[in-house]
């Protein structure tokens, strides 16, 4: 089974005319998600890929009876896009863009969640449910159906461990990038609840790196309410400190959000912490 999105997914693509939103729409149309519709305003009655374009995401989601958006605009639009996606009543908002302005992320959560919508990202890789669904930019081919969930910060982290998952026979009910900005949408505690509450999902892999305490908290949230067993993987251990690592938010401060600190708080709750990705498939079936 499944967590956030299924066969019945119907998805629109807000920015669906760009170079990358019209590259990734064939992508995803091929994989079998259920692309209805896109967005590009002043486009409307254009067609990609046989997929028709709007003007307006409130049109789209009338026509279609779309549930689902991906966004990919350039940053000074995204707010807006993910915006226009919760109040035209999509339930599943998954920004790819990055760059969007902090602030601008944070306005845009508060206005999601006030609609009773979920937002995966900004800056990320998006997510798949193998045979299922895939919204975003993950390479399908390495991604097996199966029973491991997989939450990751990283996106080439997250094909890394997959791979290796895949290679040792442990497909994927789930995998989500909640993205490596320091204000994002869903994230681990909420993302544990969904595999823990998931009949199919009988383990869950987590992928996380330097900055911040989330990591922290997310060993706190697990000893506390998940059951299933748990590995992690931390990047950036070799990181220094004050020097931004790739995300954003990979950045360590005033000593805090180290490495060895996110370790700890894991190895501290019994989640074992991977010294290299490829280890975690051993790690998971240790702990079955």
């Amino acid at each position: 089974m499944s967590i956030l999105i299924n066969k019945d997914t119907r998805l629109i693509i807000q920015g669906i005319t760009g170079r990358d939103g019209s590259f990734h729409a064939s992508k995803m149309q091929a994989y079998g998600t259920t692309v209805v519709g896109g967005v590009s305003p002043g486009k409307a009655g254009q067609k990609i890929f046989d997929i028709p374009v709007f003007n307006t995401v409130r049109d789209a989601v009338n026509e279609t009876g779309a549930d689902a958006s991906v966004i990919f605009v350039p940053a000074a639009f995204a707010k807006d896009a993910m915006m226009e996606a919760a109040d035209a009543g999509l339930k599943l908002i998954v920004c790819i863009t990055e760059g969007v302005p902090t602030l601008d992320v944070v306005n845009a959560c508060r206005f999601i969640r006030d609609k009773g919508a979920q937002l995966i990202g900004p800056n990320c890789p998006g997510l798949i449910s193998p045979e299922e669904s895939l919204i975003g930019i993950m390479p399908a081919q390495i991604f097996k159906k199966g029973g491991t969930g997989v939450i990751s910060r990283s996106g080439t982290l997250t094909y890394e461990v997959v791979y290796n998952l895949t290679a040792n026979g442990m497909g994927q009910s789930t995998a989500v990038g909640v993205g490596g900005d320091p204000v994002v949408g869903l994230y681990y505690q909420e993302l544990l609840q969904l595999f823990q509450d998931d009949p199919e999902t009988d383990s869950i892999a987590l992928i996380g790196e330097i900055g911040g305490d989330a990591e922290e908290r997310a060993a706190m949230f697990i000893k506390e309410h998940i059951t299933k067993p748990v590995a992690a993987f931390i990047a950036g251990q070799q990181a220094p400190s004050g020097k931004q690592m790739g995300h954003a938010g990979a950045i360590i401060s005033s000593g805090s959000g180290t490495a060895a600190e996110k370790i700890a708080a894991f190895e501290s709750v019994g989640v074992p912490v991977a010294k290299e990705p490829a280890e975690i498939p051993k790690l998971l079936k240790k702990r079955r």
